[in-house]
Order: structure tokens, then C-alpha cells, then sequence
């Protein structure tokens, strides 16, 4: 003990040195500098000090060079950049410089009379016409700060603005955008303002099509000699000298398409390869897309205006194909000498096609937080544009085999998993067309599979199951999926003596594995900005619902099975929030909620085991093994079999808060605080013909995992740190985590002291592939 104390002393006596030194700078700044310190602006103006905020906001985003950081006057960053100049400053110091260091920033960088003048001219382009700017050096011996005092004028105001147009068509159209404008009376001027009217303007024209428009044709024009009281009136009108071919709308006068581009060789099919498709010539030696199919996704016509945002929208669709790597939309002029009232166009474009078939094969090693580790091996094969028609068709075949390395009793039972799956991708909504989404391309998804798993000691689970629904983006943010079919066929075959002893003594689990045939519809909305790198608060939610057995139960009258098969019936919904704060390039704050409820009905008692909730793990409480949490309070007898298998429930609630930072390159770091558990929200039925263990089991079950009042007392808490390999997206992740409350042990005895505490568990180790949310 005295050891420890000796040693933490040591650790704060070297603390309070280095606060001391870092705080004192000054003997490092070069006799002939002065250390700059900051800025302070003051405004002063008749106006409202609330509406002078922006303004006085937005003149401090012109201020440079910034300061040294400081935090609580320590300027540690230039006090590691000073020690690192040293003639031997050691690896540690030039380690902290690296990391850390800032370059000083003296006086001498600040150029006030350049600061005053982006000023001026900040104010003026924001209406504050004949304003004074002036600024004031407030120094010591060694630091110095700098005072700018803004004397704002009286704005000028705008009276009323009119269009200052003569007889050319364009002003019509001209006039016709203007009627969104954000241009008020009594508005203060702006310049930026103007600058996104005459952007609006232009977006508008290339809409009808005004091919060669540009914004800077247009101009506005101040003028004030009607008022004596800063007020001025705006007149908007096209420059003098604007060219001819700028002010006439073009039409399309042909569009040709070139489907199996190649970029090497330039080259263009000869032109006896060309068919032509309502009023599109497709040009090809040999049919690699079908016109039918492509046709539609073409949004502009022969004969139609030229349209800037539907050749941007057509360029998006064809990219979303998924079969081109490449995509160029040219537009060129038939005629530039003979230009009157119209001009046209020829629409060229080249489609470059990825490569069609590929095979990508990955080896794996399988860590889990149950303990099963081992090798495994997944290989897909692609064929893009398999029936000509943009269709992407992949078949995946995967194998694992894992060995409990940990488990007590457990320890050594193996697990051999297989699985095939095949998909196939339309681009297109079957039947409907594609043409109703402007957006990007809908899609449709065929799904069918099969997956094999032995598990020694226990069981043969094998399952097949097939989808088909649809896969479609409304806009940059949100995704929709619709399942219209979905079935599953789960057979639980070859049980052991020692698996059926598990069943008879959980009747709740043997019910849930009875469930074979689910059958049902399932959706999911997902709106994600986080497809926005510009955003610092992006937010996601994803939220689903699946609903099953309501059509069996309506086919069959009402029959408890179909084909000689019990299917499912219940409804689940879940929704997954989660809200980023970004500062500075790597870090940020991630807090997430989630929440997730299943109900059976009709034909089931408990959800179909696969369906059900689990708690615990490296992508829930990390402090905690998988599914080791829940229900409620409740927690399998360790020296059972079956605790892997109690662990579920029909409603999950979770929340995790994660600080994300770099710390070296690829390297990053977080601390993390995670909370969550499941529970059961509906009677556990009991047999009373079964034994006096399974009924204790299932009373226990009911009593200790219902959902209540107390549900917060019953969260499972747990705090760690981690560290991730962060290379371009591939996210190798290590977390080590501890409980801060246990919600399976005695209450007044569920709280504990993270990473110190006693009992087993207290460190929780969790290696993953990608980041957890």
C-alpha cells in the first residue's frame, strides 16, 4: 500500500510540474516576439444587439491567423512545439510535438490593416455602407492581444424590386422564377443574397432550356436616388453584350446511347449496329443491354427542352444500374453559326461497362463472445448484366468451424456451419416501371438460401428461406425496403439426450424452437446523413416492422399449420436512433438509442427463436457476453447447459454513449458507457404435466424476466475503452469493458466498481469487425 501511494504521489507532484511549465511559456518567446493571444470584436450599432449577433459572428470567422490553443490558460500544444527545439529533446518530447505541438503564433503574423479591410468589406456587402472599422493592440511584455472595434452605419433597406425587362422571351421565364424569390421589402442589402437569386434564376433556365445560360448574365442594380433615408430599390436585368445563343431555350434533336463503351480504346461501334428504341438509337456491335431495358431509365426525349436536373437524374439512374463504371452524358450543338428563336442539341451517351463476371473469396478467422473460435472460408460469385437487362446475379457459398475454447463444462464442443445463397437484382420494380422514381433506380430483389449447422453434443439445425421484394432511395437520406414475401423453414433434427433435457426443462425455449414455418412481410425505413461528410450532427434511424402468419392463418381457416408444418404468427418492431457529434477530423460523440418488441399472437405463445431479442456483446452492452443479459433480473444456473439458450426475450432496450478519437495514423481510440436488457412481456405457459424443474424454471422465468416498473434497475451497465484499426473503412475492433450494474445479482448488491470490482466477469473482452453503431 505504501508502494501505490509513493507512486501516485509521484505521479502528481510530475502533473503540477508540467501544468507549471506549460502555463509558462514565456521564457520560451523569442526576445524580439510577442506571443499573440487572441482577438476580442466589438460592435456597436443602433441596432438591436440580438440582431447584430450573426454580424458579429460572421466577422470572426474572418480573423486570422488564429491563436495557440489554450485550455485553462495551459498553452500545452506550444509548450511541447518550445521543449522539442531543444538540441536534445528527447523521444518523448518529440513524440508529444508530433502529436500535439503547435507552431507559435507571434504578433508579427497579425495583420491589422488587412483584418479591417476584409471587414469593411464584409460590412458592406451585408448593407452596413460607410461603417468604421478600427482595431487596438493591448500588450504585456510578452503576450498581446487585439481589440476591433466595428462603428456600424444604418443599413440600407430594400424599398422594391422590379424586373427591368424588354421583349425577349427569357424574361418571361425570368419572371417566372422570381416568384419563389426570398427578395422582401424592408430586407437589409445582402450581396449573397443576390448571388443565390441570380443561381436560382440560372437553375430554373436550364430547366427550359436554356442551354448556354450562365448567373453571371444577370445583374441587380441598386438604386437609391429616390429615398434620403438609406433605402434603395433593386432592378434586375440581363448584362449588356449577353450572347445570342445564351438567351434562346435548345431542344434535343437526337439521342444516341453507346452501352459497351470502352474507355482504353475510344472507340465507337460502327453505325450499322444501331437500333433504335422509341426515338433512342442504340448503337452496339453486339446486344450487351437490351434497349427495352435501358430505355426507360433515359428521363429526356427527342424533341423535349433541354434539362439540366433531368440529365443530372439520368446520369444518377444509369450509374445505379450497377453495371457501369462509368458514365458521360455529352450534349452538343447541330448548329452555332444560324441561331434564332431555338437552338438544338444532340444527346450522346456512353456507357462503360464494369467487368461482367468476378469471383471474390474471403478467409476468416471467427472470434465470438460465447467463446466458439475457429476458421472460416466465404466465396461470391458476381455476374453483372447476366439476362442483358442490367440484372446482377450472385451466388455465395460460406463454411465456418468453431471449437468452444472457453465455457467451463462446454470447453471443446465444435461447431461445423454451411450456407448457400443465391440472389438475383432487378433494376426495375416487377411489374411496375421504373419511370415513377426519379430519384435513383428501384429495384427488386429475388432471394433463396439454405444454411446447415451441426452443433456437437446438441443438435442438426437446418434452414431454408426466400424473399422477394424491393430496395429503393426517395432521395440522398432515406432508403426503403419492402418484403412482400418472406418465408423461413427452420427443422431442428438430431437432438441429443443432453439437447432434449435442456428442452424438457424450458418449456419457453422448446416453444420457441416448435415454430418452424415464418411466413410473413417485413419492412424497413432507414433516413442516414451520415452519406453526408459535410454534416457535424448527422443523425440515423432505422426503424422496422415484420408481421407473419396472418395470410397462413387466413388460407388455412384458421388451422395451426400448414403442410403439416406449425408456423409462426406474431408482429415485431424495432427503431434504432442514433445522433453524431463531429469536431475537429476524426472525433466525435455517438449516442445511440434503441428499442425493439415482439408479440405473439393467434398461433404462438412465445417468437420463433431466431426472431427474438438478445442482449449483451460486442455490438450491445460490451460489458457483458452475448446473450448474457436477461430477462430482467434473470440469469441460467452456471453450471447448466442451457444458459446460452435462456438468454432472449421479446423486448429490448438499449442505449450506448461513445467518444471516438485518433490517436496515431490508423490507430484510433474511444471510452464508451453502454446500457441495455431484454425482457418478456407475456406469460411463460406451463405444462403441468411437465417435472417439478421445468415448471421452477418457466415461475422463474415469469418472475424475474417480466417487463415492470422497475426496468431501469434491471439495465445491465457496463464502461470501457477500446482501440480500432482504421483502414479506409475496414475497422478492426478491440473493446474491453466491465460492468458498473449487474442486474442478475441480489438487489442492493448490483452496483460495483468497473475494472476493480470483485466477482467474475469484471473484464469482458471483445474483438470485432467494424464499428459497433
Amino acid at each position: 500500500m505504501k508502494l501505490r501511494t509513493t507512486s501516485i504521489f509521484r505521479v502528481f507532484i510530475l502533473l503540477c510540474l508540467t501544468i507549471q511549465y506549460a502555463c509558462s511559456v514565456g521564457k520560451y518567446i523569442p526576445e524580439d516576439e510577442i506571443l499573440f493571444s487572441g482577438t476580442e470584436i466589438k460592435v456597436d450599432s443602433e441596432e438591436e444587439k440580438r440582431a447584430l449577433k450573426p454580424v458579429e459572428q460572421e466577422l470572426g470567422t474572418l480573423i486570422t491567423p488564429a491563436p495557440n490553443s489554450d485550455v485553462l490558460g495551459m498553452r500545452l500544444g506550444l509548450y511541447y512545439h518550445y521543449k522539442a527545439q531543444k538540441k536534445k529533446p528527447g523521444f518523448l518530447n518529440k513524440w508529444l510535438n508530433k502529436k500535439f505541438g503547435e507552431e507559435p503564433v507571434y504578433l508579427s503574423d497579425v495583420n491589422t490593416d488587412r483584418m479591417e479591410e476584409l471587414m469593411l468589406n464584409r460590412l458592406d456587402n451585408r448593407g452596413f455602407f460607410y461603417s468604421k472599422v478600427t482595431s487596438e493592440i493591448d500588450s504585456t511584455r510578452k503576450f498581446a492581444s487585439v481589440t476591433y472595434k466595428a462603428e456600424l452605419a444604418k443599413p440600407y433597406t430594400l424599398q422594391e424590386w422590379k424586373i427591368d425587362k424588354d421583349s425577349l422571351p427569357i424574361y418571361d421565364q425570368i419572371e417566372t422564377a422570381m416568384t419563389g424569390t426570398k427578395l422582401k421589402a424592408g430586407q437589409r442589402f445582402d450581396l449573397e443574397l443576390l448571388k443565390y437569386e441570380r443561381e436560382r434564376i440560372d437553375t430554373h433556365l436550364k430547366s427550359q432550356g436554356y442551354y448556354n445560360f450562365n448567373s453571371d448574365f444577370l445583374i441587380f442594380e441598386a438604386d437609391t436616388n429616390r429615398y434620403d433615408n438609406r433605402k434603395f430599390d433593386l432592378f434586375l436585368r440581363l448584362k449588356k453584350g449577353t450572347p445570342k445563343k445564351s438567351i434562346v431555350p435548345y431542344s434535343i434533336d437526337s439521342i444516341a446511347v453507346y452501352p459497351n463503351y470502352s474507355i482504353e480504346n475510344d472507340s465507337l461501334p460502327q453505325p450499322s449496329a444501331i437500333t433504335e428504341e422509341n426515338g433512342i438509337y442504340f448503337i452496339q456491335d453486339e446486344e450487351f443491354f437490351k434497349p427495352k431495358r435501358l430505355e426507360p431509365y433515359i428521363l429526356f426525349e427527342k424533341g423535349g427542352l433541354y434539362n439540366s436536373e433531368t440529365a443530372r437524374l439520368t446520369s444518377n439512374r444509369l450509374a445505379a444500374l450497377g453495371s457501369y463504371k462509368f458514365v458521360n452524358i455529352r450534349f452538343n450543338e447541330t448548329d452555332t453559326t444560324n441561331i434564332k428563336d431555338k437552338g438544338s442539341l444532340n444527346a450522346d451517351i456512353f456507357l462503360s461497362p464494369l467487368t461482367k463476371r468476378s469471383i471474390r473469396t474471403e478467409l476468416q478467422v471467427l472470434t465470438k463472445s460465447n467463446g466458439y473460435a475457429g476458421p472460416g472460408i466465404s466465396a461470391t460469385y458476381n455476374n453483372r448484366n447476366i439476362f442483358n437487362g442490367g440484372e446482377t446475379f450472385s451466388l455465395t457459398g460460406d463454411f465456418s468451424y468453431e471449437s468452444q475454447i472457453s465455457g467451463g463444462d462446454d470447453a471443446g464442443q465444435t461447431s461445423i456451419a454451411g450456407g448457400l445463397t443465391a440472389n438475383l437484382l432487378l433494376p426495375r420494380l416487377v411489374p411496375f416501371s421504373p419511370s415513377r422514381f426519379n430519384y435513383s433506380v428501384p429495384k427488386t430483389k429475388i432471394s433463396l438460401g439454405g444454411d446447415i449447422l451441426l452443433r456437437s453434443d446438441y443438435y442438426t439445425l437446418t434452414s431454408f428461406n426466400t424473399s422477394f421484394g424491393y430496395t429503393w432511395k426517395a432521395n440522398k437520406f432515406v432508403y426503403h425496403e419492402l418484403n412482400p414475401i418472406s418465408i423461413t423453414y427452420v427443422n431442428l433434427a438430431d437432438t441429443t439426450e443432453e439437447f432434449e433435457a435442456i428442452l424438457d426443462e424450458n418449456s419457453y425455449l422448446r416453444s420457441s424452437f416448435e415454430q418452424q414455418f415464418i411466413a410473413g412481410i417485413n419492412y424497413t425505413f432507414t433516413y442516414n446523413e451520415l452519406v453526408d461528410d459535410n454534416k457535424d450532427r448527422p443523425l440515423y434511424v432505422s426503424t422496422s416492422l415484420d408481421i407473419a402468419g396472418n395470410t397462413l392463418n387466413l388460407l388455412s381457416g384458421g388451422k395451426s399449420s400448414v403442410f403439416g408444418l406449425e408456423y409462426a404468427q406474431y408482429a415485431k418492431a424495432d427503431i434504432d436512433f442514433r445522433y453524431y457529434l463531429k469536431w475537429g477530423k476524426e472525433s466525435a460523440l455517438v449516442s445511440r438509442l434503441y428499442a425493439g418488441w415482439g408479440i405473439p399472437y393467434g398461433n404462438s405463445a412465445t417468437l420463433p427463436f431466431v426472431k427474438q431479442f438478445y442482449s449483451g456483446g460486442p455490438y450491445s452492452v460490451r460489458a457483458f457476453e452475448i446473450r448474457s443479459l436477461g430477462p430482467g433480473t434473470f440469469v441460467s444456473d452456471e453450471d447448466s447447459t442451457s444458459s446460452y439458450y435462456d438468454q432472449s426475450g421479446n423486448l429490448r432496450l438499449e442505449a450506448n454513449l461513445e467518444y471516438r478519437f485518433p490517436i496515431w495514423s490508423y490507430l484510433k481510440g474511444a471510452f464508451f458507457v453502454d446500457a441495455g436488457n431484454v425482457w418478456l412481456t407475456s406469460e411463460v405457459e406451463i405444462d403441468e404435466d411437465d417435472d417439478e424443474d421445468s415448471i421452477a424454471l418457466s415461475e422463474e422465468l415469469m418472475s424475474k424476466g417480466t417487463f415492470g416498473s422497475d426496468w431501469m434497475k434491471e439495465l445491465g451497465v457496463g464502461v470501457g475503452f477500446g482501440l480500432r484499426v482504421d483502414i479506409q473503412s475496414f475497422v478492426i475492433r478491440f473493446d474491453l469493458a466491465s460492468p458498473l450494474q449487474v442486474p442478475y445479482n441480489d438487489e442492493g448488491e448490483r452496483l460495483r466498481t468497473p475494472f476493480f470490482g470483485g466477482g467474475s466477469g469484471n473484464l469482458v473482452f471483445n474483438f470485432a469487425i467494424g464499428y459497433p453503431f
